[in-house]
C-alpha cells in the first residue's frame, strides 16, 4: 500500500504524520521543540516542493510512506493523484490519501504562513512548532486511524 499523508503546505502536519507513521515519533508522549527540529523536511519545504509527493520512507508492515503539499486545492489535487493513480495501476486499491488538516490549529497555521510563506523562519518556525506539539496528539490519533485502516480493521 502507499499513503500519502497531504496538507497545504506538506511541510508540518503531514510531516509529523509521517513520521509517527514510522515510528520515529512516539504516540503515548509530545515531542520537544528541539524533536520536531529534527525531522527532515519540518519546516523546511519552499515553493519548488508544492505539489511534490515525498516519499518518506517504508513502514514495518512494507507500506510506503509519502507527503505531499497541496496548497488550498485539495478538490483539484487529490483527484488528480488519484486519476493518474488509477491510469498508471489500473485501480485505487493500494492507495490512501490522508488530510492532516483537521489537526492543524490557529499556531500551525499562522506560524507556517510566516516562516514558509512569508521567510520569517525565525519568527514562524518556534510559533508553528509549538503549534504542531498542541496538536500532536490529534495527528497521532490522524494516523493511528490510518494504521487502522491498512490493518483492515476499520472500513476504508
Amino acid at each position: 500500500m502507499h499513503v500519502i499523508y497531504h496538507c497545504v503546505g506538506g511541510a508540518h502536519s503531514s510531516v509529523v504524520a509521517a513520521t509517527i507513521h514510522l515510528n520515529r515519533l512516539p504516540v503515548d508522549k509530545k515531542p520537544t521543540v528541539g524533536d520536531l527540529l529534527n525531522i527532515p523536511y519540518y519546516d523546511t519545504l519552499t515553493v519548488r516542493d508544492r505539489g511534490k509527493i515525498i516519499y518518506r520512507g517504508t513502514d514495518e508492515r512494507g507500506n510506503k510512506i509519502y507527503t505531499m503539499g497541496r496548497q488550498f486545492v485539495p478538490h483539484l489535487v487529490v483527484p488528480v493523484v488519484k486519476d493518474t493513480w488509477r491510469v498508471i495501476n489500473g485501480t485505487l486499491d493500494d492507495l490512501m490519501l490522508i488530510s492532516t488538516m483537521s489537526a492543524v490549529n490557529p499556531l500551525m497555521k499562522l506560524g507556517g504562513m510566516a516562516s514558509r510563506r512569508l521567510n520569517w523562519v525565525s519568527f514562524g518556525r518556534p510559533i508553528v512548532a509549538r503549534g504542531t506539539i498542541q496538536a500532536y496528539f490529534d495527528i497521532v490519533k490522524i494516523v493511528e486511524d490510518t494504521k487502522k485502516k491498512l490493518a483492515g480493521l476499520i472500513e476504508l
